[in-house]
């Protein structure tokens, strides 16, 4: 080529002022950040909840007046609503407002639900009321939260079973935690302040502990940018999440009205057993003759998973009334007392055998793995109710073991072992 025809296109290119189409390569999301963002909102979540949950029933009992039957029904059929209201918390995440959106108004939500219970008074509509805020926070949250789990490692189905092992040692810690320390605290304010100041101070922290995890949320959001459903990708309709709240508003009262009335509130929960029956029996009635075999199976193990939430339910119902009057809270060893419990901080019972047993656990199912004798999740099950059964059996012989006032040792909890070998 010719110096003058050189010169040319030097003088075109920078005429025309061509550009690179060159462009930096984004960075991949970090899926470790992504994660412990919901691990961390996923904890501060369990800890209000458990906090919450480790002193409704004695608030209800020793506060309000309300008769041990009363109590156990309220609270056993708000468990059924805050069981039920994630399935409609699931949709409105996938298909209306996204995942992360429902998320995060589901926390904001059950954060509202307990600053109303921080507010002092003996309002027994108000209480029920904070109550469906907070089943109707639940809903919207704990659905969404599994799912933007799955949803990080989608396609790798080996890292998602670690991810949802770890997951769930988010909740038990955020449970231990909170179980130890609002009945500690509620007795500490009430002791040395009165007027039962120490229950709603333990309500409070709760509320903050939830707070915290908003908080921590948002710093890390940037993380959380490229997970979510479809509608997280599009701008917010303000009118669907306007139809969103009013529909909550809705079910707040609902739920309300719900644990107000004895007779409701009992033929609801027998109603959401026999709702979940009916739609497998409806699911087996249609499918096709090949199909009906996994629906038997799944059946089987949705009634044993009833009926195990029956007895985990006792934990924060019933036990927790014989942990207040038919256990001695002395903690001694060896002729030592070191400490007392408070009555509703043998609820943290549960986490702490599923912290104890996990490595055990974990390294009985791997070597019966490398062994080629895995251990079925039917006999995991099957071992699990034998162990609730042999914890029941304990609370009930106690009685013949007790001392002069009733009250007998806490040996074993039975649920918490039970919980970790079939999960």
């Amino acid at each position: 080529m010719s110096p003058v025809r050189w010169q040319d296109t030097l003088k075109n290119l920078h005429n025309n002022k061509l550009e690179t189409s060159w462009k930096p390569c984004p960075q991949p999301k970090s899926q470790t950040r992504a994660f412990t963002t919901i691990f961390l909102i996923e904890m501060w979540e369990r800890f209000g909840f458990y906090g919450m949950q480790a002193l409704i029933v004695y608030y209800m009992v020793q506060r309000l007046g309300f008769p041990d039957e009363r109590a156990t029904l309220v609270w056993g059929a708000a468990a059924a609503l805050i069981y039920v209201a994630p399935a409609i918390g699931g949709w409105i995440g996938d298909k209306i407002l996204g995942t992360r959106r429902t998320m995060l108004l589901g926390g904001v939500i059950l954060s509202i639900g307990y600053g109303l219970m921080v507010v002092p008074g003996q309002s027994v509509w108000f209480m029920f009321c904070a109550l469906g805020v907070i089943v109707v926070g639940n809903g919207l949250f704990k659905a969404n939260a599994g799912n933007l789990v799955r949803k990080i490692y989608e396609g790798d189905d080996s890292r998602i079973d670690s991810a949802f092992t770890i997951y769930y040692m988010a909740v038990n810690l955020g449970a231990m935690i909170s179980q130890l320390l609002t009945p500690w605290l509620k007795d500490y304010v009430n002791e040395h302040y009165g007027n039962g100041l120490g229950w709603h101070i333990a309500f409070a922290v709760c509320a903050v502990g939830l707070v915290f995890g908003l908080a921590n949320y948002w710093l890390m959001r940037r993380a959380m940018d490229h997970i979510g459903s479809e509608p997280d990708e599009q701008p917010l309709n303000w009118g669907k999440l306007g139809a969103v709240l009013a529909g909550s508003v809705v079910m707040v009262f609902a739920s309300a009205y719900i644990l107000e009335h004895e007779g409701v509130a009992r033929a609801f929960v027998y109603l959401a057993g026999l709702v979940v029956i009916g739609i497998f029996a409806y699911l087996i009635h249609t499918s096709q003759r090949n199909e009906r075999a996994g629906l038997i199976a799944a059946l089987v193990l949705t009634v044993q998973s009833m009926f195990y939430f029956i007895f985990y339910q006792q934990m924060s119902t019933s036990l927790a009334l014989f942990a207040l009057r038919n256990v001695d809270p002395a903690f001694v060893v060896f002729g030592t007392h070191l400490w007392d419990w408070s009555p509703a901080q043998f609820q943290a019972f549960n986490p702490i055998w599923i912290f104890v047993l996990s490595p055990v656990l974990a390294w009985a199912y791997t070597s019966a793995g490398k062994a080629d004798k895995d251990i079925s999740i039917a006999a995991k099950f099957v071992f699990g109710f034998l162990i609730v059964a042999a914890g029941f059996f304990i609370y009930g012989a106690s009685g013949y073991m007790a001392d002069s006032t009733g009250k007998g040792v806490l040996v074993v909890d039975g649920v918490g072992i039970r919980r970790h070998l079939a999960g």
